[in-house]
Order: structure tokens, then C-alpha cells, then sequence
């Protein structure tokens, strides 16, 4: 979810601002400012900047949409008016802060009142529509609408595309008409991808009435849980939270140039966990962070790498993750704490591994030989007695719902919590002013995501509705061969190939429906499958064209954005590869903390003993250096290794058990490999290799 953004300023205009509030005034000059505000915009959309009564509108309107859905998490409120609501005040909104096109930016447009208008007689029609019409209500007669149900039902869904388009860029809507196109005229296409086709009285009511369309599941999490965390977010770093996470991590590591990496990999799981965007995380870390990489020897596009591949934790990262999160609890139907339970494991080891890296990168470029001076100049601990509150507010989500609260209600309490810490230092305290702009904030940054959410209803209830998602499963299990390692390398390309054109949001909503049920065929558990999609939906955020941390890195240090998206892969590469254990390995659910029958504890430590040691091995073939540059031939020892202990099981089935455990010949080979490496480096230096 994107980076919750300052409180409003004194010239009345809607809450927030391009960059993140972490980043300190004059940090950077005006071209960079200007090139990272456009990347973000990409991400979160080019919002008007209004004045006067026009951004006391907005925030108002910002404002009433926040208030609505805590009301809404504290009573009960029917889930039809809820999304109604939710998508109404996300199209008014959208409307109104978000121009045509960038030219007409900070003017609201004939247009704009038109579409604002639309959308308010849209959602009182879904409200209202049958006490209109002296009917059943709305959701009862979409077997058989009336022709003013076809007309609203047109219109919303023109609306949707359209507010889609101005938040989050044309290649959503653009998916979403050809899966319309699709939902008409299946019918002209061949076998197995043809359906009967649909008329526009089966169709349009399908994705506009019923709750498997437009106000299906996605839009239902947005309503509900997505929005109240967008607002939890507002508050933190409102309050000040962000920046003493990033100030905090500097202060720990940042004052000696041995841990110039260790400090980029510690402060964005700290920034990275309130606020799950991964471009504004990489723009508050470059902005501090690069002049002292730069110091101590970093090239520019591996800086820009490792920022980046920093960033992209802030995705994965509890208690918060990004956005699709929430979807996976909804869509497995289980709590939301179990999504966090899941995804412990492969954030420690997604972060062991970018520390890995690290470690080799101060190795290689010598970085213990170089003083640099100190980024903070108080104390860890100085800041920790001041500001340790913050650490308290983050933690109570978790501590809520271990208690047993739903997550709706534990996130209620946590802002609550933080509110009343806020008071703790003068600083930091959300008086009424400060309070209400976050909140209103915090809705800002809810209008992109549930855009996004009712753009993917629209794909989602075609696929439902012609049973695409089926036959797409069926078609993929076939062209594997039912082979479930090939299956699962055509589901992580078709995820990475649907996430380079849309959001992670959106990428996992659609391959959730189209890609994961392929898996769950083969015998993969479904929380397995949907784990997997999720993060090779995450890895679209590092792979161009649209890698928008790293062209956000690349802006800051100055290297070419493309050389940058390779480093940051570089960097993100050993990581990725543990979803594949997920699916392929029967142990492999161990990493998710998750037992199949006669697994215990025991078995899960040595599943992320093994996972651990064999990212330590791959991060070096990636690296090319350990104690001092690898050869060709120790770097692709170095890979075999480390495959042979994060997959056995895949090992063993590929050889017919010709290898058999494959993680105890993987340890002893990584290990005979490094003492051989460690004794010719020691004996001859640090030398070239050859």
C-alpha cells in the first residue's frame, strides 16, 4: 500500500505530498525531486494540489471517507452498502484529485464535476435502486434487470476504468476491456478457449450487481480491511514513526563504513513493515543512505540495487505486507494472522539473504578500510528512550489479534494505541489538526487500491462467469506434461509476466483466479500456491518496464535505470527462488510454518537451516566473491551447492534418486568448496580471478 503521506498543510489542500515526509528539505536537488515525484506519481497516481475551497472540499471529502469506515469497523454495517460506499467515495475521490491528463493538473474540470456527479448518482442508485422503482431491491433482480439497471450498470463500469486509469496508469483498464471483449465475443473464438458468449443483460449485471464482480472479494477486502491499515499507516508516520525508524537504524549502524549495507537492509524492514510501498521506501532510504555508500566505495547502480532490493521488502514485510496480503486471508478464508504466521520465515530469509550480499559487497569493495563520518550523531539508545513508543504501536496489531481480535478490530485498537503514545513527546502528539489530517491521508492513499481492486472485479467476474479459470488450469497442467516443477515455472512466468503490465495488487487478484488453481490440481496445498503467487507478484516491482524502485534508486545515484533493475536482481535473486520450495518440496510448507502430517519442529528448523544455508551459498555465486573474487568454475560449484540444500526434493525426483539426500551432498560440497576458496585466498591474497 503506498506510503502514507503528511498531515494537510496551512494552504488547505488535500492531505500529502509526492515524496515521502522522511525525506529531509534540501536532499535533493530540483531535477532529482522532479524525477522521483514522477516515478512515484506512476505508482500512486498524479494528484491535483488544490487551494482555497477546493482543498478544503478534498479534505473534507478525504476525511468523511476515513470517518465512514472506522464507523463502519466498529458497528455493523451491511457488506453490500459497505462496498457500495467504499467504491462510491474511491470514484468522487478519484475524481477530484486525480486530472484527466497531467496538463490539466491542480484544475478541476467541467469534466471532473460531470464525473463527480456520476458517481454520486451511481452509488445512491446501487443504495437505493428498488425503493426507487417500487421493487425488490438491486442485488435481487439481476437475473432479470431493468433497463435502468443496464444504463447505471454501463455507467459504473465506465467509471471504474476511467478513475482506474487516472490512479494507477491506462494498462489496467486496457486489461480489463479486453477481458470484457472477451466475456462478449468468446464465443467467436477456437477451442479451449471459447466459451458461449454473453449478452449485455447477462454480463453487465454480472459485474455490476452481483458481489462477483466490481464488488466482489477484492473490493470487499479493500472496504474493510485495506483502508483501516492505509489509515493505521497515515497515523504512524503522521505521528513521526518513519523517521525514527530510518533515524534509529542509522544511529545503530550507520556511524562506521562497515555497515553502510547492514544499515539500508536494517532500516528498510523497520520503514518497510508500516508502510508497504517499496518506491516510497527506496526514496527515503536513497536519499540518506547514498551519500555514505557512496563514500565507502559503492558504485552507483549497486547502490541503487540494494536500495531497491530494500524496498521491495517493504512489500513483504510484516506485520503490515502489501496490499495482497489481505486478499489471501480472504480468499483461503483464514485469519490474517495465520498470513502473517506464513510469511515470518521468507521475510527473515528474504532480508539473511539481501545481509549476505552485504557482507561480500563491504568484502569486495574493502569498505573496513575507510572512514566515514557518522550519519546520526545521537545515539541509538538516546533515541530508543525517547521515541520507544513507536515500536509499541507498530507491535499492538499483532498484539490484538494474538489476543484473539479480528483483524478489523485489533487494527481499530492499534490506531488507538498510537494516538494516545503519540502524546508521549511533544513532537510527536496528533492533536485534532495533526489527527484529522492523517486520517484524511490515510484515505488518500485507499482511493488508488480500491480502484485497483474494482478494475480487477471486472477481470475476475469474466473469468468466473466463462469459466476461464479453469479452463486455464486444465490448458497449463497440459502443456506441462502434468509435471508439477514445469507447471510451476509456467505459473511464475505468467504471474511476472501479468505483474510487468499492473500493480502486485492487481497481479495477484488475477493469477490468484487464473494461475494458482493449476498448482492446487497438482496436490499443492492452496495456502502454498497462493504464497507462491504472491511473491513472484511481489518480484514485478524490480523487473522493468515497470521497476519503479529501481528507476527511483537509479534517479538518486545517477546510474542508468536499467543497469540498476539488473543489480537489483541481482541482489533479489536468491530469495526468489524459495517459492519453488513452497510447491515442489513436500517439506518445503515447513518455511510457511506449516506442518504437513508427522512434520514437527524439528523438521521445520532444518528446513530453514537448510533454505538459510543454501541462500549463504547462492548469495556468493551471485556475488562472484567470498574472501576474495570466485573463478568460473567456484561459482557454478557454488550454485550446484546451494540448490542441492533449498531443493532436495527436486534434486532426488530429477535424478530417480541417483543422488540420494541431496542436501547432505549440497552441504558437503558448499563446504569443501569454500575451505578450497578460503585456502587459495589466504595463501595467495586477494587476486584477480581468472
Amino acid at each position: 500500500m503506498p506510503e502514507a503521506a503528511a498531515a494537510a498543510t496551512a494552504r488547505g489542500g488535500p492531505p500529502g505530498g509526492p515524496l515521502p515526509p522522511e525525506v529531509a528539505p534540501g536532499a535533493l536537488d530540483e531535477a532529482t525531486a522532479a524525477r522521483l515525484e514522477k516515478l512515484i506519481e506512476e505508482e500512486e497516481g498524479a494528484q491535483n494540489r488544490f487551494s482555497g475551497a477546493l482543498g478544503w472540499a478534498a479534505s473534507g471529502l478525504a476525511l468523511a471517507m476515513a470517518l465512514f469506515h472506522l464507523w463502519a469497523a466498529w458497528d455493523i454495517v451491511p457488506t453490500t452498502t459497505l462496498r457500495f460506499v467504499h467504491v462510491g467515495f474511491a470514484l468522487a475521490l478519484g475524481f477530484l484529485l486525480f486530472p484527466v491528463a497531467r496538463r490539466f493538473r491542480h484544475r478541476l474540470m467541467p469534466w471532473d464535476w460531470l464525473l463527480i456527479a456520476a458517481s454520486l448518482v451511481v452509488t445512491w442508485y446501487m443504495l437505493f435502486g428498488g425503493d426507487m422503482l417500487g421493487v425488490e431491491p438491486l442485488i435481487d433482480r439481476y437475473v432479470f434487470p431493468e433497463w435502468q439497471d443496464l444504463a447505471i450498470g454501463w455507467v459504473l463500469l465506465l467509471l471504474v476504468l476511467e478513475v482506474t486509469r487516472r490512479a494507477t496508469g491506462p494498462v489496467m483498464p486496457v486489461v480489463a476491456g479486453l477481458f470484457l471483449l472477451y466475456g462478449f465475443f468468446g464465443n467467436l473464438l477456437p477451442a479451449p478457449w471459447q466459451h458461449q458468449g454473453y449478452t449485455t443483460e447477462r454480463l453487465i449485471p454480472h459485474l455490476t450487481i452481483t458481489l462477483d464482480g466490481i464488488f466482489g472479494t477484492a473490493v470487499d477486502v479493500s472496504a474493510s480491511l485495506i483502508i483501516l491499515f492505509t489509515i493505521y499507516g497515515a497515523i504512524l508516520q503522521t505521528s513521526g514513526a518513519g523517521k525514527f525508524f530510518v533515524d534509529f537504524s542509522f544511529a545503530l549502524t550507520g556511524g562506521r563504513a562497515t555497515s553502510a549495507g547492514r544499515t539500508v537492509v536494517l532500516s528498510s524492514f523497520l520503514l518497510g513493515g508500516p508502510s508497504g510501498s517499496g518506491v516510497a521506501t527506496t526514496v527515503t532510504l536513497g536519499t540518506v543512505a547514498w551519500p555514505m555508500m557512496r563514500r565507502v566505495g559503492y558504485r552507483p547502480d549497486d547502490a541503487g540495487g540494494l536500495l531497491a532490493a530494500g524496498g521491495l521488502g517493504a512489500i513483504i514485510s510484516p506485520p503490515v505486507l502489501g496490499a495482497a496480503a489481505f486478499l489471501i486471508a480472504e480468499y483461503l478464508k483464514i485469519g490474517y494472522l495465520e498470513v502473517l504466521r506464513m510469511a515470518i520465515v521468507p521475510t527473515v530469509l528474504y532480508y539473511a539473504s539481501l545481509l549476505f550480499m552485504v557482507e561480500l559487497d563491504q568484502r569486495r569493495i574493502g569498505a573496513a578500510g575507510k572512514d566515514v563520518e557518522a550519519v546520526r550523531t545521537e545515539g541509538a539508545g538516546a533515541l530508543a528512550r525517547r521515541y520507544w513508543f513507536h515500536f509499541s504501536s507498530l507491535l499492538a496489531i499483532v498484539v490484538f489479534m494474538v489476543l484473539g481480535y479480528s483483524p478489523t478490530m485489533s487494527v481499530l485498537y492499534a490506531m488507538g494505541v498510537a494516538v494516545l503514545l503519540s502524546f508521549l513527546r511533544p513532537e510527536s502528539a496528533l492533536w485534532p489538526r495533526k489527527l484529522l489530517g492523517a486520517l484524511a491521508s490515510g484515505a488518500v492513499q485507499a482511493v488508488g487500491i480500491a480502484a485497483t481492486c474494482a478494475c480487477a472485479g471486472v477481470i475476475v467476474g469474466v473469468i468466473t462467469l466463462t469459466g476461464l479459470g479453469l479452463k486455464f488450469s486444465d490448458i497449463a497442467i497440459q502443456a506441462a506434461g502434468g509435471d508439477l516443477v514445469v507447471t510451476a515455472l509456467y505459473t511464475a512466468l505468467i504471474v511476472w509476466v501479468v505483474g510487468l503490465a499492473v500493480p502486485v495488487t492487481a497481479s495477484y487478484i488475477i493469477c490468484a483466479v487464473v494461475a494458482a488453481p493449476a498448482l492446487i490440481k497438482l496436490g499443492v496445498p492452496d495456502y502454498a500456491a497462493h504464497m507462491f503467487v504472491f511473491y513472484y507478484a511481489v518480484l514485478s516491482e524490480v523487473s522493468p518496464p515497470t521497476a519503479l524502485s529501481p528507476f527511483a534508486a537509479a534517479a538518486i545515484t545517477g546510474a542508468g535505470p536499467y543497469r540498476t533493475t539488473l543489480k537489483a536482481w541481482k541482489y533479489t535473486l536468491p530469495a526468489f527462488v524459495l517459492p519453488f520450495v513452497f510447491v515442489t518440496d513436500p517439506d518445503g510448507v515447513g518455511l510457511l510454518l506449516a506442518f504437513k502430517p508427522g512434520m514437527g519442529w524439528l523438521d521445520v528448523a532444518w528446513q530453514i537451516a537448510l533454505a538459510t544455508g543454501g541462500l549463504a551459498l547462492l548469495a556468493a555465486a551471485c556475488q562472484g566473491f567470498a574472501r576474495g573474487p570466485m573463478r568460473g568454475w567456484e561459482r557454478a560449484g557454488f550454485v550446484a551447492a546451494g540448490l542441492l540444500m533449498v531443493f532436495p526434493a527436486l534434486v532426488e525426483a530429477a535424478s530417480g534418486g541417483a543422488v540420494p539426500a541431496p542436501h547432505l551432498v549440497g552441504l558437503g560440497l558448499g563446504a569443501l568448496l569454500f575451505l578450497l576458496h578460503w585456502r587459495r585466498e589466504g595463501a595467495g591474497g586477494v587476486r584477480a580471478a581468472a
